[in-house]
């Protein structure tokens, strides 16, 4: 039987930070805290190595996904034997992604998801949207999906991954208040409806006129949150269960009672 997958949610440092290597040197010291609490993997919120609102910023700070960033968070994870999942600026050609990038605990890269839905008029300025709706790797037994942010408010995003196999999302986030329904309301529902665990991961504080209301969960499929932070800077400390997510499915009958023929009209 597979054992629990430890997972640990980074919300923080609050705000943006001073620069890209002032993140790495939070992540490295957030890794470091997740293994001694027996973590093997560490998510963290949306764009994180740069901040969210970069701005103009974002073009140059950008890099390929395996450019010196993905080269340090690799060493960071191989260090500590604990997968990290962190989000960043992507480059790729003439294009910005807004992406989420999966490296192994031995340091090498499992994944890499570009942003499908670009949420308001900043995103869609700034960010070219990705066109892979389901991107996933394997980590000690567990099937992983990626999305991020305002891709996990789409229900058809989730269930996507549901259908594909994914047991356990990975959803760094930057909501800002007033929408904490999201992370209260929708993530767990999300992780009932399409039966897998949902690691929801938010920013926190200020942060170019913006307040992020931070509330990162781990959703479980029974429809309960396993653990949640608070809205400053937090790591909080959680198992994705396999015996639950079975036990869970076989009395949630959801997936096995859809009647896809019905549904040839949602485009």
């Amino acid at each position: 039987m597979t054992p629990p997958l430890r997972i640990a949610l980074y919300q923080g440092p609050c705000g943006v930070p001073s620069s890209p290597d002032a993140a790495l040197d939070d992540l490295a010291g957030a890794v470091r805290r997740a293994a001694g609490a027996g973590a093997r993997l560490l998510v963290t919120d949306e764009l994180f190595l740069s901040g969210y609102i970069a701005g103009d910023a974002l073009a140059g700070l950008a890099q390929p996904a395996d450019g010196p960033w993905a080269e340090a968070v690799g060493r960071i994870a191989a260090e500590h034997g604990v997968a990290v999942a962190y989000g960043y600026p992507e480059r790729a050609g003439d294009a910005v992604h807004n992406s989420l990038r999966l490296v192994g605990p031995d340091g090498t890269a499992l994944a890499n998801y570009r942003k499908t839905h670009l949420f308001g008029a900043y995103e869609k300025r700034h960010f070219t949207p990705g066109s892979e709706a389901v991107v996933q790797a394997e980590l000690d037994g567990f099937t992983l999906g990626l999305l991020i942010c305002y891709d996990v408010e789409f229900p058809e995003t989730v269930r996507a991954h549901a259908l594909a196999g994914t047991d356990l999302l990975l959803v760094p986030t930057a909501l800002m208040r007033p929408y904490e329904v999201v992370p209260m309301t929708v993530v767990p529902a999300r992780a009932w409806e399409s039966q897998l665990y949902i690691a929801y991961v938010n920013r926190c504080g200020e942060e170019g006129g913006f307040t992020f209301a931070g509330l990162s969960c781990l959703a479980a499929p029974d429809g309960t949150v396993r653990a949640r932070a608070g809205t400053g800077e937090d790591l909080v400390v959680a198992d994705a269960d396999p015996q639950l997510l079975a036990a869970s499915r076989a009395e949630n009958t959801y997936l096995r009672d859809r009647r896809p023929e019905l549904y040839t009209s949602l485009r």
